[in-house]
C-alpha cells in the first residue's frame, strides 16, 4: 500500500509536502491531450494566417483590420501558450516551479483581458462607422487604432499584475497548509474576484451590448432607407451606397464575432458565481475549454464573411506573398 501511495506522488522523495499525481480516466486524458491539442494547433495556424494577411497586404491596413489583428494576436497566444500550459497543468504534475505557475496565470489573465479590450474597441469602431459615418474617417484613423491597441495591451498587462497579486503573495509565504509541491493552483481572494467580475464582465458587456444595440437600430434604419430609395440613386451616388453597405456588412460580421465571444465567456463567469471552487470542477474545465475554442472560431468567422481573408489564405498557402510587390495586391 505504501508503494502504491508513493507511486501516486509527484515528488516521491518528499512524501509529506508532495501533491498526488492527477488521476484521470483514460477517456478524459484523451480528451485533454488530443482534442484540446488539436484545437491549439488549429488556433495557432488560423490566427497566424490572419496576422500574416493583415500585416503583409497594405490595402488591409485599415483601422478595423488593425483591431482584428490585435484580436488575432491574443488568440494566437492562447493557442501557442495558454492552452498547452493549461493542458499540462490539468493532466500532470507541475514541475516548472512556482514562478512559472505565477507567469502562467499572468498570461491566463492578460490574454483574455486583452480580448475584452479588443471587443470594446471593435464595438466603438462599428458604432462610429455606422452612427457617425461622416466623422469616421477623421475620428478613427489607422494611427489612432494602433495607439489604442498598444494602450489596451499595456493597460491589461498592468491590470493582470494587480489581479495575480494574491498568487504572488501566496508564493512568498514560507509555510502554506493549503498547497503542496507539484501543483499549480490559482489563488484569488474574494475582493479580487468581485473586481474581476465587475471590470471584465459586467462593465465590458454593458458597454458592448449598448453600442451594438445602437448600431443595430441605425443599421436597420439605413437598410430600409437604401431599399426604399435604391431606384432613385444616381450614378454619382452609387459609390456612397456601396460604402454604406460595406460598413453594414462589416458591422454584421463583427457583431457575430462579439456575440460568439459573449457566448463563450459569459457561462464561465456565471458559473464562477455559483461555484467558487471552479478550478476543481469538471464542468468548469468544459467551460474553460469553450473559452479556448472561441479563439479558434474567430478566424473561421473571417473565412465565412470576409472574401479578402479567403483570398489572402490562397496567396499565403501558394507562397505568392514571397513575390516582389505582393504587398500591393488588390485584396478588396
Amino acid at each position: 500500500m505504501e508503494i502504491q501511495y508513493a507511486a501516486e506522488l509527484c515528488f516521491q522523495q518528499l512524501p509529506n509536502i508532495s501533491c498526488r499525481k492527477p488521476r484521470l480516466h483514460w477517456t478524459k486524458a484523451a480528451f485533454f491531450n488530443i482534442f484540446l491539442s488539436i484545437i491549439s494547433i488549429i488556433t495557432v495556424i488560423l490566427n497566424l494566417l490572419v496576422i500574416i494577411a493583415v500585416s503583409h497586404f497594405r490595402q488591409l491596413h485599415t483601422p478595423t483590420n488593425i483591431l482584428l489583428l490585435s484580436l488575432a494576436v491574443s488568440d494566437f497566444l492562447v493557442g501557442l501558450l495558454s492552452l498547452p500550459l493549461d493542458i499540462y497543468r490539468s493532466t500532470s504534475c507541475w514541475f516548472l516551479g512556482e514562478m512559472m505557475c505565477a507567469f502562467f496565470f499572468f498570461l491566463a489573465c492578460q490574454i483574455p483581458f486583452v480580448s475584452v479590450g479588443n471587443m470594446i474597441l471593435i464595438s466603438v469602431d462599428r458604432y462610429v462607422a455606422i452612427c457617425h459615418p461622416l466623422h469616421y474617417p477623421t475620428r478613427i484613423t489607422a494611427v489612432r487604432a494602433k495607439i489604442c491597441v498598444c494602450l489596451c495591451w499595456l493597460w491589461y498587462g498592468l491590470y493582470s499584475l494587480f489581479y495575480i497579486r494574491d498568487q504572488i503573495t501566496h508564493l512568498n509565504q514560507p509555510f502554506r497548509k493549503d498547497s503542496c509541491l507539484g501543483e499549480c493552483a490559482y489563488i484569488v481572494s474574494y475582493a479580487t474576484g468581485v473586481v474581476d467580475l465587475i471590470f471584465t464582465l459586467i462593465l465590458p458587456v454593458t458597454v458592448i451590448v449598448f453600442l451594438y444595440m445602437r448600431v443595430f437600430v441605425v443599421a436597420v434604419i439605413q437598410a430600409r432607407t437604401m431599399r426604399s430609395h435604391v431606384t432613385f440613386v444616381s450614378v454619382q451616388h452609387s459609390g456612397k451606397v456601396r460604402a454604406k453597405r460595406s460598413e453594414l456588412k462589416a458591422a454584421r460580421t463583427l457583431g457575430v464575432i462579439v456575440f460568439v465571444y459573449l457566448l463563450a465567456f459569459c457561462p464561465y463567469y456565471c458559473y464562477s458565481l455559483v461555484d467558487i471552487y471552479l478550478t476543481k470542477s469538471v464542468f468548469a474545465y468544459f467551460l474553460i475549454g469553450f473559452i479556448y475554442f472561441n479563439s479558434c472560431l474567430n478566424p473561421m468567422i473571417y473565412t465565412l464573411f470576409y472574401p479578402w481573408f479567403r483570398k489572402a489564405i490562397k496567396l499565403i498557402i501558394t507562397l505568392q506573398i514571397l513575390k516582389p510587390n505582393s504587398c500591393e495586391t488588390n485584396m478588396l
